[in-house]
């Protein structure tokens, strides 16, 4: 890629990247907030809500994954300037993410009663299960929000989301401290105050967003396209299932490793799961805001790939991994800097601030591979690739991954240091495997018609 030509794709994907990683890091940063609130009250509830956070983050990435299937859709159909295709994925998108999300919203009564069979501390699975049910009732609005949501960002639309989330977010942290210590007028709740701040911040966020797609002056044209008809079709949700189910999979693969991680690092006490919470914590903001790059190669990506101009795809998709690859350098160096003082904003207990310094070493290792993993995921859903990186997830995460973690942290004796270097081996492979992905990859689409659209 010469210099003139990264130069020309660096600055829109930076337009659009940084609102987008702003938009992403909402997600994290509730848990963000909610860990460092509630691990000021004891070491135990800060285990309490890695439990719960690993349970219900598998499932929500499920749901986040459909959603993103929208996006591409969106961009292609952009950059062919079809308002009628537009109308359909505005009405196809949302209803599939309602259902998607009174769905995952149920699971939070299956759920809690599975938590003894974890083999985790009895007092940390006590304070785990309310805060699951909660956890997982809020996912229904998160997934109103992630269908609007979408749909804005393939239009290049990513300024809004980004308000929108930095508003519920600065709501979750007010509430949160509020019904965690009894602050601001408001009851005090413990732990489970900051569950309840959740689902009312994420509550608004659906609300606002949805405001904003169906009152814009600039997506009138699609809500009149949409209005022709307001109930889904079976064609159009087959399409985005066909796209976005492989996604939600492939992010289920590899969020379930993290989170199957944090169950096997519970079975060494409350102490290394506390730990692990710190810093897969802090790791998970750092991922967001790649992910954020990810989610602009997507949608140039994919408007390139509409427009059937190849060249400028890929072009637009190196430029991405570029960007990601300086980001994500300096991401670990500032964790290798700061690995003793971060922990410290979430728990003074020294165990548990030595274990997760050291935790946080291995993920400044693995800064660089998280980052171009996430971007080649972009990249290749903006060219509608999505079924191979599932299998490239599935492989990498729990057939070495795991397996890797487990005999390094239990057989080996190396503790919670061991599962996480499994995970950097995973992340490693999963980055190579996609980088060569994608640079093999054809860059035109095929010609869209009905038969090709129906077969798609």
């Amino acid at each position: 890629m010469s210099p003139a030509s990264l130069r020309a794709h660096l600055r829109p994907t930076l337009s659009l990247a940084y609102p987008v990683m702003l938009s992403q890091l909402g997600h994290v940063l509730v848990n963000v907030v909610d860990s460092m609130v509630v691990g000021q009250t004891g070491k135990v509830p800060l285990a309490a809500v890695s439990l719960s956070v690993s349970v219900s983050t598998v499932v929500m990435v499920l749901g986040l994954g459909l959603a993103m299937g929208i996006t591409p859709l969106v961009a292609a159909a952009d950059g062919r300037r079809d308002v009628a295709a537009l109308g359909r994925l505005l009405v196809n998108g949302v209803w599939l993410c309602a259902a998607a999300g009174a769905v995952l919203a149920l699971f939070g009564l299956v759920v809690p009663p599975l938590l003894p069979y974890l083999n985790q501390p009895a007092e940390v699975v006590a304070l785990a299960a309310p805060w699951v049910r909660v956890m997982f009732l809020s996912l229904l609005p998160l997934m109103l929000f992630q269908g609007f949501k979408q749909f804005a960002e393939g239009l290049g639309l990513t300024r809004q989301a980004m308000l929108l989330s930095v508003q519920a977010n600065l709501l979750n942290a007010v509430l949160c401290y509020g019904l965690v210590f009894g602050r601001l007028g408001l009851p005090e709740l413990g732990m489970m105050g900051a569950a309840w701040a959740t689902l009312l911040a994420r509550g608004l966020m659906a609300l606002l967003m949805a405001a904003y797609v169906l009152r814009a002056v600039r997506l009138q044209p699609y809500r009149q396209a949409a209005a022709q008809r307001l109930l889904p079709d079976a064609p159009g949700l087959h399409r985005l299932l066909g796209l976005g189910t492989p996604i939600g999979v492939q992010m289920m693969f590899e969020m379930g490793a993290f989170s199957f991680s944090a169950i096997m690092i519970g079975w060494l006490g409350a102490t290394q799961l506390a730990a692990h919470q710190i810093a897969i914590n802090v790791a998970s903001v750092t991922y967001m805001a790649a992910s954020g790059i990810g989610a602009a190669a997507t949608i140039r990506v994919g408007k390139y790939y509409g427009q059937q101009d190849g060249p400028e795809a890929r072009q637009a998709g190196l430029a991405a991994y570029w960007l990601t690859f300086g980001f994500m350098s300096l991401m670990g160096l500032l964790l290798v800097l700061g690995r003793l003082r971060i922990p410290l904003y979430y728990n003074h207990d020294p165990a548990v601030v030595a274990q997760a310094a050291a935790l946080l070493l291995i993920a400044a290792a693995f800064q660089v591979s998280d980052g171009l993993q996430v971007v080649g995921l972009g990249a290749l859903r903006g060219l509608e690739d999505v079924k191979v990186p599932s299998v490239v997830a599935l492989l990498a995460y729990w057939v070495v991954a795991l397996p890797l973690g487990y005999v390094l942290g239990f057989r080996a004796g190396w503790g919670a240091a061991g599962v996480w270097v499994g995970l950097l081996t995973g992340l490693t492979l999963v980055a190579a495997l996609l980088l060569v992905r994608f640079r093999r990859r054809p860059f035109v689409a095929a010609p869209m018609n009905e038969a090709a659209l129906a077969v798609r």
